[in-house]
C-alpha cells in the first residue's frame, strides 16, 4: 500500500490537517488514503513541525558505526594518489601489510567504494581483465627474461629501457635507462646484476639485436658470451611476445605507473625513477599473480656466482675439436660447415651421435648445429657454399 500519484506532498498535507480536526478517526482515515497506520502517524507526528516539507527524507543514518575510521580513509587516499593505477586489492594489501594486525582494516569492496566516493577511479580502470593461463618456474633463477622496451624521448635523445625478470619471483633483476641496445650496453648491465645476483640457469629473449638477427641465426656475441657463462639460451616464438610474458606485462606496468604522458629532460632524471619505482616494485607493490606477495618474498639470490675470470671449457677426450674460423665455418674431414660467425674465434666440439654419420657441433654444453656426413646437401653444407660464396 502506499500513496496515491496524484500529489503526494499534497495528499499527505491533506491527510495530516483531517487527521488533526477534533473527533477525527486516523486508522479510518489511513484505509481511505490506503497508507497504513505506521505511516499515518509518521506523517501526523512530522506535521506538527510547521516547516515540515512533506518530502521524503534520506534513510541513510545520521551516524554509521561501521563507517571507515577517516584516518585510515585518508591512508586509503594517500595511497592511492601515490600509485594511481593500484586497485582495491592493492591498496587493502599494503594497508594491511603497514598497519599490522591489531587495527581493522576494511575490506577491498569497501576500499573500492572510498575511491569512488573520492573520484580516485577512473573509467579506464574497469576495463574488462584478461584471464591468462599463468606458467611459472618451480623456483628463482630458474629463467629470467630480457628484453628491451620500446624507445621513447627525452630532452636528451631516445631512452632504451633495458629489463630482466625473474621468472618465478617477478623479481626486477634490471631496469636501466640505456641510450642504444648495442651488446656492449646490454652486457655492462648484466655484469652489474649477474655480480649482485648470481647467474641464472637460462635466459629467454625475443630475436632482435642484440641477442638475434634478422638472418634468423639464434647466436650473436652476447648469447655466445652467455653460454659461455653457462647460462642456457632460449628464444621466444617469431611473432609471440607472449612467450616473454612476464617481462612484456612488466612493461605495461611500468608505463602506465612510471612513464605515462611524464616527460623527462635527462637521462640521469630517467634513471632515478626508474631506481625509485624499481625499489617499490620489488619490495612494496602487491603482485597479485603471487597471492598480493611482493617480488622480495619469492625471490633468493643464484648459487652460482658470476665468473671474473672465465674457466677453460672442458670438451670430452673423444670429442673432436675445432677453431670456429672468421667467417663462422669449422674444417671437418676435408668439408667446411657453417656454425654462425657468432663463434668466430671459439672452439667447438664435434661429437657422434648414434646415427651413423651424424655429428653433433657444441660450444660448451649447448648444442649449436648438426653436421651430417651422409647427406653432401646437408644445411650445414649449404650454408658454408654460401657463406663461402659470400665472402669471396
Amino acid at each position: 500500500m502506499g500513496w496515491s500519484e496524484v500529489s503526494v506532498v499534497s495528499i499527505r498535507r491533506e491527510f495530516v490537517r483531517l487527521a488533526n480536526q477534533a473527533g477525527a478517526n486516523v486508522r479510518e482515515l489511513c484505509r481511505r488514503y490506503r497508507i497504513s497506520p505506521t505511516t499515518g502517524y509518521k506523517w501526523i507526528d512530522r506535521g506538527a513541525d510547521q516547516a515540515e516539507t512533506y518530502q521524503d527524507r534520506s534513510r541513510r543514518p545520521l551516524h554509521s558505526p561501521n563507517r571507515t575510521d577517516e584516518a585510515i580513509e585518508q591512508r586509503i587516499l594517500q595511497i592511492r594518489d601515490e600509485h594511481p593505477v593500484w586497485n582495491a586489492r592493492k591498496i587493502r594489501h599494503l594497508l594491511r601489510r603497514q598497519l599490522g594486525a591489531d587495527h581493522h582494516v576494511p575490506a577491498a569492496s569497501t576500499v573500492g567504494q572510498i575511491l569512488k566516493r573520492h573520484d580516485r577511479i577512473r573509467e579506464a580502470a574497469s576495463a574488462a581483465a584478461h584471464h591468462w593461463h599463468r606458467f611459472e618456474h618451480a623456483a628463482p633463477n630458474e629463467l629470467s627474461q630480457i628484453d628491451f622496451k620500446g624507445y621513447f624521448q627525452t630532452g636528451e635523445g631516445r631512452c632504451y629501457p633495458l629489463t630482466m625478470l625473474d621468472d618465478h619471483s617477478r623479481y626486477s633483476q634490471i631496469l636501466k635507462a640505456c641510450t642504444n641496445e648495442r651488446t656492449e650496453t646490454v652486457k655492462a648491465h648484466l655484469i652489474d646484476a649477474f655480480r649482485r645476483f648470481g647467474l641464472p640457469k637460462r635466459m629467454n629473449m625475443d630475436n632482435g639485436n642484440p641477442w638475434g638477427n634478422p638472418t634468423g641465426d639464434r647466436y650473436t656475441k652476447l648469447t655466445v658470451w652467455l653460454i659461455r657463462l653457462g647460462v642456457g639460451i632460449s628464444h621466444s616464438r617469431p611473432l609471440h611476445p607472449q612467450t616473454n610474458g612476464k617481462d612484456e606485462r612488466f612493461h605495461r606496468t611500468l608505463k602506465a605507473e612510471v612513464l605515462g604522458n611524464r616527460w623527462f629532460s635527462t637521462m640521469a632524471e630517467v634513471q632515478k625513477a626508474f631506481d625509485r619505482w624499481r625499489e617499490i616494485y620489488n619490495q612494496e607493490r602487491p603482485h597479485e599473480a603471487l597471492g598480493l606477495d611482493v617480488p622480495a618474498s619469492r625471490y633468493r639470490a643464484s648459487v652460482h656466482c658470476y665468473p671474473e675470470v672465465l674457466p677453460p671449457i672442458d670438451y670430452a677426450s673423444a670429442d673432436v675439436i675445432r677453431s670456429v674460423k672468421p667467417n663462422g665455418q669449422v674444417s671437418f674431414e676435408g668439408s667446411h660447415y657453417f656454425v654462425g660467425q657468432a663463434f668466430a674465434g671459439e672452439k667447438v666440439a664435434l661429437r657422434p651421435t648414434e646415427l651413423d654419420g651424424v655429428w653433433e657441433v657444441l660450444f660448451c654444453r649447448e648444442r649449436i648445429a648438426t653436421v651430417n656426413r651422409r647427406d653432401p646437401f646437408s644445411d650445414n653444407r649449404m650454408e658454408a657454399d654460401a657463406a663461402e660464396n659470400a665472402a669471396s
